[in-house]
C-alpha cells in the first residue's frame, strides 16, 4: 500500500521531487516515465526502483542488491532520507514481492528490468554481466594444451635467479599459461610489466617451436596507460633471453582498447565484435582495473574463441569510472590464492615452487578462476621508494597506526602538510616546487626558448611533457573549493599574477587534458598535452600548438582551435591519474569527509608517486582517516556468477 504522501502526489511528481532534491537525474526520471508508458498499470514502487537502478549506475553499481544488509548505504551513502521513506515505503522484502509480480520484470532478460538472485538490473547491465561471466567461464574451461613439463625449461631460462623464496613472477607466467584467460595482479613495483614481457617470450617461444607464430596485441584502457607501457616495454623485450626470431615477433607498441576494437564515430558499437572478431591469438590488457563492464563485454565478445586473454592490473586501485568493478570482482580472493591440489602440483612441476601456504586447504575453497590468477607479492621498487610502499600497504590494511608511523619513519619521501589560512600556499608549492622537485616555474621558463631547428621540436616537446610529470596535484573531487575545477582556476589566476601566463585562453605552457575521445584526431579521453610555440608561420611568428605524445612515442601537434574537448590540468582527479606515474604526487583533501573519498582513491593517489608523496590537508586528520576506513563496494553479481 502506498503512503499518504505518495498517494497525494502523482508518481511522476514524486520522481521529479527527488530529482529537484538532487537524489535522481533527469535520465532516471525519463526511464521511469518510459516504463510507465510501456506498462500503464505498473506499480509506483516498481517505477521508483527502476529510477533508482538507473541512478545507481551513475555511482558505478550494476544493480540494486536487495539482499544487501547495507542497502541504505548503497543507495544513499547514509540512512534513507525522510522524503524517500515517504515516497518509497516498505522494506526490501516487500519490494521484492512487487517486483516478482510486475510485468516489467523478468528473470530471463525478456523485460526492461531483470530480477536475478534478488538483484535488480536494467536489462542492458544484466546482459553485459552475463556476457562477461559466460565468456570467462568458457575460457577457464578451455585448457591451453601446455603441460608443466613443456613450461619447465623455458621458465628456468626466463627466471634463472629464483633464489630460495617463491618467485611469484615465474608462478604467474605458469598460471597464465594454463587456459584461455590469465589474471596477474600486484601493486606498483611488483614487476607486472616484467612478468608479462617474459610471459610473451614464453608463449611465443613455445608456439614457434611448434611452427606457429602468435598474433599478439597489447592494449590499455587509456592513451596515457598505453603510452606508459609502450615506453617501458621496448627495452625489456630487447633483453629477453630468447632467440632473435622470437624477440622480433613480440610487439612493443601498445594501443588503447578503443583503437584495438575499432571505434565507430557517433556509435557505442565497435568494428570488431562476435561476428567480426579480432585477428589475434593473444591479447594483453594492462591497467585492467580501469575497464568497466560495458568495455569488458565488448572486448570478450570480440575475441576469437581460440585467443588467450591476459589481464594485468592492480586490484586495489580505483574501480572504473563507469559501472562495474571487473578487476576487483575477478581478483576478490587473489591475496589468499585458494589453489587446488592440481594447481599446486602444476606449479611445482613447471616452476619447482611450493605455494602450499596459499592452498584451498589453508585459505578456503578455490574457484576455477583462482587457479588462473596470480598476485605478485614482492615489491622490487621498495629499495628505491620504501616509504611509498609502506604507506600503500598500511592504507590497504586500513591500519591508521602504521600510516602515521610511515609518515614519521619516511620523512624524506612522505610529507603531511596542513594548508593554512594563507590562500596562496598551495599555489606557491606547485609553482616553486617542493620536496626537492621542480615546480611549474621551470616548465614555463623552458617553454619560452624553443629550438631554432624545427627538426628538434619533437624531442623538445617530449622532454617538456616528461618534465610535466615530475610533479602533479591530485584531488578526489571535481567541484567545490578543493575540486579540480576551482584548483585549476586558482592556479591560472596565480600564474597570471606572477606574469608567467597571459590573461587569455591559450598560452605557451598551458597543460590540457582531453575530456572525451576525438577519433578524428586520434586522441583519447585522458590524454595530456602541453601548449607550446611550434613552427614559424610566413611572418616568422611562432604558432601555438598543443603537443601530445602518442602511445608509440611520436609527438602529435594540434592547433588549439581544433580542440574543443579539453580542460586545463594543473590539477587532475585521482580517477584521471590512473595509468600515469609522477615523481612527486600531491593529494589535496577537502575540510570534511565526502562520499567519493574512499580507501581505493587514497591508495591510487599514493601509488601514482614514484619517489615522493605529499598529503595536503585543509581540515583535520579525520578526513583522511574516514577515507582510509571506507572501502569501495559496488553492487554486482559477477563474482558470484564465477
Amino acid at each position: 500500500m502506498q503512503s499518504d504522501m505518495f498517494t497525494a502526489l502523482h508518481w511522476e511528481d514524486a520522481l521529479k521531487q527527488l530529482r529537484d532534491n538532487g537524489q535522481l537525474r533527469d535520465l532516471d526520471v525519463a526511464i521511469a516515465r518510459f516504463l510507465q508508458q510501456q506498462c500503464g498499470d505498473a506499480s509506483h514502487t516498481v517505477l521508483m526502483l527502476a529510477a533508482l537502478a538507473s541512478n545507481q549506475q551513475a555511482s558505478g553499481h550494476l544493480c540494486i542488491d536487495l539482499a544487501n544488509p547495507d542497502l541504505e548505504q548503497q543507495l544513499w551513502g547514509t540512512s534513507t532520507p525522510e522524503n524517500v521513506q515517504a515516497l518509497l515505503p516498505g522494506t526490501a522484502k516487500a519490494w521484492l514481492e512487487e517486483l516478482e509480480q510486475s510485468p516489467l520484470v523478468s528473470q530471463d532478460g525478456s523485460t526492461p528490468l531483470v530480477l536475478d538472485n534478488q538483484r535488480l538490473y536494467l536489462k542492458r547491465n544484466w546482459s553485459q554481466e552475463l556476457i562477461v561471466a559466460k565468456a570467462i567461464a568458457t575460457r577457464l574451461a578451455t585448457p591451453s594444451g601446455l603441460s608443466a613439463q613443456q613450461l619447465y625449461g623455458p621458465l628456468q631460462a626466463l627466471f634463472p635467479d629464483s633464489g630460495d623464496g617463491t618467485n611469484w613472477q615465474q608462478v604467474a607466467c605458469a598460471l597464465a599459461s594454463r587456459s584461455g584467460i590469465g589474471i596477474i595482479t600486484g601493486g606498483p613495483g611488483t614487476g607486472k610489466t616484467t612478468t608479462v614481457v617474459k610471459l610473451l617470450g614464453l608463449l611465443q617461444s613455445l608456439a614457434m617451436e611448434d611452427n606457429k607464430r602468435l598474433r599478439i596485441r597489447l592494449a590499455a584502457p587509456t592513451g596515457k596507460a598505453a603510452a606508459r607501457l609502450t615506453e617501458s616495454i621496448g627495452d625489456q623485450v630487447a633483453a629477453l633471453p630468447v632467440p632473435d626470431s622470437v624477440r622480433d615477433s613480440i610487439p612493443t607498441e601498445v594501443t588503447t582498447l578503443h583503437r584495438l576494437l575499432g571505434t565507430r564515430p557517433d556509435s557505442r558499437h565497435f568494428r570488431h565484435h562476435a561476428h567480426n572478431p579480432l585477428h589475434a591469438d593473444l591479447v594483453v590488457v594492462d591497467e585492467a582495473s580501469m575497464i568497466d563492464m560495458d568495455m569488458m563485454a565488448s572486448l570478450l565478445s570480440a575475441l576469437p574463441a581460440h585467443a588467450r586473454l591476459i589481464l594485468l592490473g592492480d586490484k586495489d586501485q580505483l574501480a572504473s569510472v563507469e559501472a562495474g568493478a571487473v578487476m576487483g570482482d575477478l581478483c576478490r580472493h587473489a591475496a589468499g590464492g585458494h589453489y587446488q591440489d592440481s594447481t599446486l602440483e602444476f606449479v611445482a612441476q613447471s616452476c619447482g615452487a611450493d605455494i602450499g601456504h596459499f592452498s584451498e586447504a589453508v585459505k578456503g575453497p578455490g574457484t576455477a578462476l583462482a587457479q588462473c590468477t596470480a598476485m605478485l607479492r614482492t615489491n622490487w621498487r621498495s629499495k628505491d621508494s620504501p616509504g611509498i610502499g609502506a604507506l600503500a600497504t598500511a592504507i590497504n590494511e586500513a591500519n591508521l597506526a602504521d600510516i602515521r608511523n610511515a609518515f614519521k619513519h619516511y620523512a624524506d619521501s612522505l610529507y603531511r602538510r596542513q594548508l593554512t589560512s594563507d590562500t596562496q600556499q598551495l599555489e606557491r608549492l606547485l609553482v616553486e616546487g617542493s620536496a626537492g622537485h621542480d615546480g611549474l616555474r621551470s616548465v614555463f621558463t623552458a617553454v619560452q626558448t624553443p629550438p631554432h631547428d624545427s627538426h628538434e621540436l619533437d624531442r623538445w616537446a617530449a622532454g617538456l611533457l616528461k618534465q610535466l610529470t615530475h610533479q602533479q596535484l591530485l584531488s578526489g573531487l571535481r567541484s567545490g573549493p578543493f575540486g579540480v575545477e576551482q584548483l585549476n582556476q586558482r592556479m591560472t589566476h596565480y600564474l597570471q599574477q606572477q606574469d608567467l601566463a597571459p590573461e587569455r585562453e591559450w598560452y605557451a605552457g598551458r597543460p590540457v587534458m582531453m575530456t572525451r575521445n576525438d577519433y578524428q584526431l586520434g586522441l583519447m579521453n585522458g590524454d595530456v598535452g602541453l601548449t607550446l610555440p611550434g613552427t614559424e608561420n610566413e611572418h616568422g611568428q611562432r604558432v601555438l600548438r598543443v603537443a601530445f605524445q602518442l602511445p608509440d612515442g611520436r609527438i602529435k601537434w594540434v592547433l588549439p582551435s581544433r580542440l574543443d574537448g579539453v580542460e586545463t590540468v594543473y590539477a587532475m582527479t585521482v580517477h584521471k591519474s590512473q595509468g600515469s606515474e609522477f615523481r612527486h604526487t600531491l593529494l589535496v583533501l577537502p575540510d570534511a569527509p565526502h562520499p567519493l573519498l574512499t580507501r581505493e582513491l587514497i591508495y591510487t593517489a599514493v601509488t601514482r608517486a614514484r619517489e615522493t608523496f605529499t598529503l595536503l590537508e585543509s581540515g583535520n586528520s579525520g578526513v583522511w582517516d574516514s577515507a582510509v576506513n571506507k572501502p569501495t563496494r559496488r553492487a554486482s553479481g559477477l563474482a558470484s556468477r564465477l
